[in-house]
């Protein structure tokens, strides 16, 4: 626990040399002026040019601000269509016919900050606040890991009590956690964490690489400058914009090479936003070579005590975020896209039809509240909707279960992946960039997704869940014999087969 006040925390987090040593003359990569340019230019494109547009994308190059300006302006509905078949046909080469699933660990709600469409907001009264001890992190991985996750992406707000050192010891604590599977011979256990954490120092953002992280994630909320001011009070630590737009450059030069970012859809106009993510995007290729492992798209939903999260004149509708979702699938072929239980059932679906590649389930978000729900769980009952409004900082539009989710996407042929390999064996950072763009990192994945889809199926899944699995595993594998990539590495694939083989037979982890 931090020795320092909450004042002298605060005072001390922020380090403007570590912001001003990626400006470029002295400003930062959002140009509000030339990105109202970048879609006023590009107003009404033809057929034909959104076709090339379209084309380049497939052949999996990023798209330019005018190219991505143009496909924003679309108004032809036809064009629309031909772009979310695109965008799924660009997911399937990049990453294959699978979707990745985690699920959230939320550690703390306490917050310095005072943002004013979040629950967890310093003067949200309502708010009941909480930090989780060492025992309580354990029971909550616990209950995780018994839904059969392997993969975590861990959050806490932004306060001296949650500070580095606790995320440090949060972490190994979760790591340290082995249960064994409720009906296989397996021992599940987390075996990647992600963070959503406030953006750090480059000297904090080293001891979270050290620990094993995955991803670092962070969310700038809005990138346009006024909005972002009106909503994040400037004396807070949130209010400093470009410490938070520079957070994920500080975290590739800490080490930290896998980085993820989003906005919250609904604090401003979303073709804004679309353009801000993409110029975030070449920002970090210019200066380090590789883009976003991924983007994310959370709207802007009820939060207790927020009347901006009820009123906001930008709110995204259903078809707005499909089409954000699309025309940023094709902008960052590369990239991978995430959908989360904010959303309800219905537009998860919809979504994962244009291009997205991971998604959570079983999800909690309130404090603790994966061990409250396990009082009310029977074995695969499929969901409980009670969400303690006090005590998160969203309401979930999709609280089920695991299994629930799994077995929906297997009567659609998708293939659930929980591998956790390219963190473990360096396919990260640049390394990964150059497997995705050349459509070769998804043929790895596929292959360890059907190791670890086995484990799933054995160990937690219902045997109506296990049944419609057995029947997507085996399509997979008829793929892989007439796939030529495959065809043409045996001893890779002599490995493969020896491991599905010892996989079926009780090991566990094992992966290309």
């Amino acid at each position: 626990m931090s020795q320092l006040s909450v004042k002298e925390w605060t005072d001390q987090v922020i380090q403007q040399d570590q912001i001003d040593k990626y400006l470029i003359n002295g400003e930062d990569f959002i140009d509000e002026e030339q990105i109202y340019n970048d879609l006023n230019t590009n107003k009404a494109p033809d057929k034909q040019q959104i076709r090339r547009i379209i084309q380049k994308s497939l052949e999996i190059e990023r798209l330019s601000p005018a190219e991505t300006a143009a496909l924003i302006n679309v108004q032809d509905e036809e064009i629309w269509e031909e772009m979310y078949d695109a965008a799924l046909e660009v997911k399937q080469k990049v990453y294959d016919n699978r979707i990745v699933f985690f699920a959230p660990l939320y550690l703390s709600n306490l917050c310095v900050n005072n943002c004013a469409y979040c629950g967890f907001r310093k003067e949200n009264k309502d708010e009941k606040r909480r930090i989780l001890s060492d025992e309580e992190i354990v029971q909550e991985t616990e209950v995780m890991v018994r839904e059969g996750h392997k993969r975590m992406i861990a959050v806490w707000g932004e306060h001296p009590l949650s500070d580095v050192d606790y995320m440090v010891d949060s972490m190994k604590t979760i790591y340290s956690v082995e249960r064994d599977a409720p009906y296989g011979p397996g021992t599940g256990s987390i075996r990647r964490i992600n963070i959503n954490a406030a953006p750090m120092s480059i000297s904090d953002l080293r001891k979270l690489w050290e620990v094993g992280v995955g991803t670092y994630q962070v969310f700038q909320e809005t990138y346009h400058k006024p909005t972002y001011r009106k909503m994040h009070p400037p004396e807070t630590i949130k209010g400093n914009y470009r410490w938070r737009l520079y957070a994920l450059h500080r975290a590739m030069e800490a080490g930290i090479d896998d980085v993820a970012t989003g906005a919250l859809f609904g604090l401003y106009d979303w073709r804004f936003e679309v353009m801000s993510l993409l110029y975030h995007a070449i920002d970090l290729e210019r200066q380090f070579n590789i883009g976003p492992h991924t983007i994310s798209f959370p709207r802007l939903m009820h939060a207790a005590g927020s009347e901006v999260a009820e009123n906001s004149p930008y709110l995204v509708s259903d078809d707005e975020l499909k089409k954000i979702i699309t025309v940023l699938r094709l902008a960052v072929p590369y990239t991978g896209l995430i959908i989360t239980a904010r959303e309800n059932p219905e537009i998860r679906r919809e979504m994962i039809n244009v291009g997205i590649t991971q998604t959570d389930a079983s999800t909690r978000i309130g404090i603790g509240g994966y061990s409250e729900m396990l009082k009310k769980w029977s074995r695969f009952q499929e969901k409980d909707s009670n969400q303690k409004e006090d005590e998160q900082q969203f309401i979930l539009g999709d609280t089920r279960r695991l299994d629930e989710v799994i077995r929906e996407l297997a009567e659609k042929d998708i293939i659930t992946s929980f591998c956790t390999a390219g963190y473990r064996c360096g396919r990260t950072g640049e390394k990964i960039m150059g497997l995705l763009c050349n459509c070769v990192e998804g043929k790895f994945c596929k292959l360890n997704a059907i190791l670890t889809y086995r484990e799933y199926l054995d160990d937690y899944a219902s045997e109506e869940t296990r049944k419609l699995g057995y029947k997507v595993l085996e399509k997979e594998l008829n793929e892989l014999d007439n796939n030529e990539f495959f065809q043409e590495r045996p001893e890779m694939m002599k490995e493969f087969y020896d491991y599905y083989e010892r996989v079926s037979n009780g090991e566990r982890d094992l992966f290309i």
